[in-house]
């Protein structure tokens, strides 16, 4: 980051890219997309841009995507009972969310509470595939549909779940499938023409993009959920509001760059394993969590026995480095994280995640390991005290 600070939190939110900030600058003095005149149908090429690269980040087709403010909205936007196909209703009675899901979907959006099901997970994080496939083949289907909805990657592990496999359960109970793809996209392959899911959630601000923009990429567009913004027919109808110009453009472009940037990805993988040398030589006794199964390239998250992770935070911090304890979301509440306790350590003090990306280097590293030298003198000097 500097010679001085450390950013190491990529999947909180990542640096604004250059090319991000460009687009934005470009889209300052754009008009209204909605516009017919010439100025508004220039401004309309933006968003048709930007939603032909927002598309390509998961090989889906622009047409199905909808722009929103974020993967909260989008998430919101999609967990609805209530959905439509033309002039008709569906309706889906029963939502199915993972009990490590991102807040957005575990707290069950539209649906209420005893309308939704938590399918738990083993102590990798990895959904338990059994009592998914045995929690559909108990649903009765004359009520509506089982919807589906599940994180690619999660957000404090950084472990991958196996979506071609729970896609398959999904699909021979005859339900509907979301997927959470904010932290899998541009990290991972994601390639919705291949049956991925029904619906993919991405988030411009954790691919180098603004904040404040997202997506719902749809497999098809037969079949959508009932609007949770009604306003003047934008999307297709399906989330009113003028568009946020500036966010989509400069989303369109970070998607552009997160794309290409797939094929650097073993270099992020060489940083984040650096880091995990680290820790483990100097803190012997660290666990690092998620180890058992995929992981993405980026992420550790990992607890220091006998230091609470808040504490550990704040010492990074003053140290020059920027990390996580839990997610970004979640991290200024007590108590211990929600994706912990559903791996069984639900007696943790909490834990600590780094995250890189493409712009980390040695130097962050090298700053990060002087940091963690500090905390592990520390927790020695204390232990020796006791």
């Amino acid at each position: 980051m500097t010679a001085t600070r450390a950013y190491l939190d990529y999947n909180a939110s990542a640096p604004l890219l250059s090319a991000a900030r460009e687009a934005m600058v470009a889209a300052f003095d754009a008009a209204n997309p909605s516009s017919v005149h010439a100025e508004g149908r220039a401004a309309r090429r933006l968003v048709d841009n930007a939603r032909r690269d927002v598309a390509a980040l998961v090989n889906g087709k622009a047409e199905h995507v909808v722009f929103t403010s974020g993967a909260t909205e989008a998430a919101s936007t999609l967990l609805t009972p209530d959905w439509r196909m033309g002039r008709g209703a569906i309706r889906m009675s029963r939502l199915y969310v993972c009990e490590a899901d991102h807040p957005c979907l575990l707290n069950g959006g539209r649906f209420p509470p005893s309308q939704v099901t938590r399918i738990g997970v083993d102590a990798d994080g990895i959904l338990n595939l059994d009592a998914l496939t045995s929690a559909l083949a108990g649903h009765d289907k004359a009520d509506g549909l089982p919807l589906v909805a599940i994180h690619a990657a999660n957000n404090e592990t950084g472990v991958i779940q196996p979506i071609d496999r729970i896609a398959e359960i999904v699909k021979s109970a005859g339900g509907i499938l979301v997927v959470d793809a904010v932290q899998a996209a541009g990290r991972v392959s994601v390639d919705m023409a291949a049956g991925y899911a029904d619906y993919a959630i991405v988030s411009s601000h954790k691919i180098g993009g603004p904040k404040g923009a997202g997506a719902i990429v749809a497999a098809a567009d037969l079949m959508m959920p009932t609007p949770l913004i009604n306003g003047g027919g934008q999307e297709k109808g399906h989330r009113g509001g003028t568009e946020n110009l500036l966010g989509i453009a400069g989303f369109g472009a970070a998607a552009r760059e997160s794309l290409a940037g797939l094929k650097a990805i073993g270099a992020v993988r060489q940083r984040r394993d650096e880091a995990e040398a680290i820790l483990k030589t100097l803190v012997p006794d660290v666990e690092i969590f998620g180890t058992g199964a995929p992981r993405l390239a980026n992420t550790t998250f990992f607890a220091i026995p006998g230091i609470k992770a808040e504490t550990a935070q704040i010492a990074f911090d003053l140290a020059g480095v920027a990390v996580s304890a839990g997610s970004a979301c979640s991290s200024g509440k007590v108590g211990p994280s929600h994706v912990l306790r559903a791996m069984g350590h639900g007696d943790s003090l909490g834990a600590l995640r780094v995250s890189v990306g493409a712009a980390t280097g040695a130097e962050d590293i090298e700053l990060f390991r002087t940091a963690l030298a500090s905390i592990a003198a520390r927790r020695a000097g204390r232990e020796k005290a006791a």
